[in-house]
């Protein structure tokens, strides 16, 4: 399984689409076998699904993303898990041991208006 993480240093990214980074991680039986931290490679409708879907990730974890952006990557059989947050070592940690809960998105967008590229950031719940 390859799985992309929206991160932000060494934390996982509140929105997915605009994240600084990804950590690419491959698992095999519970371990991982390879881990990189790439630059996000940029924010437009319908890329990142496609990017990622070359690479051929099959899962990516996020704080948040768009319903828009969810049903892309969902187009291309890649698994969503949203709602996530804390350090990027935890949450592999959780998802290695088969606790890792998703939950809610935590951006707060109606279905992707107003994230093109001129926007730098969400609108994140509690703020």
């Amino acid at each position: 399984m390859k799985i992309a993480i929206s991160t932000d240093g060494d934390f996982v990214s509140p929105h997915f689409g605009r994240c600084p980074n990804f950590t690419i991680v491959e698992v095999d039986n519970s371990k991982i076998i390879s881990r990189e931290v790439i630059a996000n490679p940029g924010h437009h409708p319908g890329f990142l699904p496609e990017f990622f879907d070359n690479m051929g990730v099959n899962c990516i974890i996020a704080g948040g993303a768009g319903t828009r952006a969810q049903a892309l990557f969902a187009e291309k059989q890649i698994q969503v898990i949203v709602g996530v947050s804390g350090r990027v070592d935890d949450v592999l940690e959780k998802l290695l041991k088969g606790e890792l809960k998703g939950g809610e998105s935590l951006c707060s967008h109606d279905a992707g208006k107003g994230h093109g590229m001129e926007k730098s950031e969400c609108e994140h719940h509690g703020k």
